[in-house]
């Protein structure tokens, strides 16, 4: 869940995050993917560089620990 602004400045970044991230897959620079996408600031650019999906480990743990709903 990438943040929808950036935490520091305030700027808009969320609408950048899905090219940025299928670029890097492609190989790309992430630096030079951030200088083509207008991502100037370092407090952004940072944003960008540190995301770490955490939501799929949490799927991990809900799923190695079969979490059940209980319904009364």
């Amino acid at each position: 869940m990438f943040p929808i602004r950036c935490f520091t400045c305030g700027a808009l970044i969320a609408d950048k995050w899905e090219e940025y991230q299928s670029r890097v897959e492609n190989g790309e620079e992430p630096g030079k993917v951030l200088d083509s996408l207008g991502v100037k600031r370092y407090c952004c650019r940072r944003m960008f560089l540190t995301h770490y999906e955490v939501f799929d480990e949490i799927v991990k743990f809900h799923t190695l620990y079969g979490y059940k709903e209980t319904t009364e």
